[in-house]
């Protein structure tokens, strides 16, 4: 079963650019510095098998393994054995031999105990080839180099691992939680900040992961402790808020609303019990939970100061928000109905500020300032309504609206000649040659003599693109007058 948070959706006009820089970064790195790292095993694996070490190791390894079982209760050692078995009966030397190279606690296992396991000629030929092996292959492998080794902890390993992946379904499954979680904390926090508390997320995650598994030579790679932080962020921001997950069963989906908070002890929950009880998955289940404390613990220790969360990220939700619009406007329109002029203005005002998409305000505004022609209101709502017309490519609407000013309130506050200039424009775009030559004699009376006698020519052409001479040569006078 699969439950994850669906509350926001992303804003393509303000990208969440870090986290879209964090998932680039882990492909990158993944297809060109990782990409090598499968001929190096490849050129690793020939040369094992040339010396003949797997006929060497196996029989020690199936003794390392049956003493894990034995001694120490590592129940799930069981399968491994059985497997490793199967492989030896068909002779699958290329996957033998994998699984004896790869097997980092086991090369440990073979230093300690070389003297014991074998004779001094066949120690001498095993200590010269493997240390062949492992300088020239498996030291330089990806894991190796920069991945997290408990037993050898670096403090760059603990950033470096995060950019780190085993394989494609890897990558591919901690990219999309990546996104999923990371542009809603992102916006919560600002980028700088989500990025800070992303990598140091990750290196409490590795630290967690370390330790739990002191002295292992088995390194850690991968964004999930990171990404498990983001899961406890987003949890410590929304706190008690219900907030929408969406869940996968099987081949059934949909979604719920329950308090954010209330993921926090299950997802720990869950991956401290399958820590204990399903360790022969791999997957590094301490680290997962390291990673979501340490989300949670920033933002609640530090969200007073340093990782304030921005309020503006708090947003009604899509039903609660058309509630309160449809409220605010019955208020404003109920106003207008009484008469209550400077009421309903302040009213559709502040409905604005919150709803500036709503085009229906501005349209209120505009018609209620119109009462008072005298007013520059009047004029700087026409301004914008004009605007808006061409942003919503109603040209039309924008010459009414200018015309309609030219009547009633152009006399007490004059439009700009960048307005008129606009108007002409839009006019010859849309082959209204009365409108715009009406733009233009507005315009000149402005003074403005650059925009003037750029207007004219571009009047005196379009009329001889329409073989209109007379008024051809009547632009074609002015501008050599001009």
């Amino acid at each position: 079963m699969l439950i994850i948070p669906a509350e926001n959706a992303i804003n393509w006009k303000r990208p969440p650019w870090v986290t879209l820089g964090l998932i680039m970064a882990c492909l990158l790195v993944f297809l060109f510095y990782q990409g090598g790292d499968s001929r190096k095993l490849e050129q690793a694996v020939e040369q094992y098998l040339s010396a003949d070490l797997h006929e060497l190791e196996a029989p020690a390894y199936e003794d390392y393994l049956q003493r894990q079982i034995q001694f120490q209760g590592e129940e799930s050692r069981v399968y491994e054995l059985q497997q490793f078995q199967q492989l030896r009966e068909e002779n699958e030397h290329f996957w033998l031999a994998i699984n004896l190279m790869m097997d980092r606690e086991f090369y440990q296992y073979l230093l300690q105990n070389r003297d014991v396991i074998w004779a001094p000629a066949e120690r001498a030929h095993w200590q010269e080839q493997r240390s062949i092996i492992e300088q020239d292959y498996l030291q330089k492998l990806s894991a190796n180099q920069l991945g997290l080794v408990p037993a050898d902890l670096s403090l760059y390993t603990l950033i470096t691992y995060q950019f780190l992946h085993g394989g494609w379904g890897h990558i591919i499954g901690n990219l999309i939680f990546l996104f999923l979680l990371g542009f809603t904390v992102e916006k919560a926090l600002g980028p700088g900040r989500y990025l800070i508390a992303y990598l140091v997320c990750g290196a409490l995650s590795g630290l967690m992961f370390t330790a739990f598994s002191a002295g292992s030579y088995v390194p850690l790679v991968g964004a999930s402790g990171s990404i498990s932080g983001l899961m406890g962020m987003y949890v410590a921001i929304y706190g008690l808020q219900k907030i929408r997950f969406f869940y996968f069963l099987g081949v059934y989906f949909n979604y719920f609303r329950a308090p954010a908070i209330a993921l926090l002890p299950v997802w720990v929950g869950k991956e401290i019990y399958d820590y204990w009880y399903a360790g022969a998955t791999g997957i590094a289940y301490m680290a997962h939970a390291g990673g979501l404390i340490a989300g949670a613990g920033l933002v609640w220790l530090l969200g007073k100061s340093w990782l304030q969360v921005r309020e503006e990220f708090f947003e009604p939700e899509e039903e609660e928000q058309d509630a309160r619009f449809t409220s605010g406007y019955a208020q404003a329109m109920a106003s207008l109905g009484r008469m209550e002029f400077d009421l309903a203005r302040r009213q559709f005002e502040a409905l604005r500020e919150h709803y500036p998409e709503r085009h229906i305000l501005l349209e209120h505004l505009y018609h209620l300032a119109k009462l008072r022609p005298d007013l520059p209101e009047y004029r700087d709502r026409t301004k914008e309504l004009m605007n808006d017309a061409l942003s919503r490519r109603q040209p039309e609407q924008m010459l009414a609206i200018w015309q309609e000013y030219l009547v009633k309130g152009e006399s007490y506050q004059p439009l700009a000649a960048e307005d008129h200039n606009r108007v002409l424009f839009t006019s010859l775009k849309q082959h209204d040659l009365k409108a715009a030559e009406k733009a233009f004699e507005r315009l000149k009376s402005t003074g403005d003599d650059m925009l003037t006698t750029e207007a004219c020519r571009l009047l005196a052409e379009e009329f001889e693109k329409r073989q209109m001479a007379p008024k051809a040569r009547h632009y074609r006078q002015l501008l050599q007058a001009g």
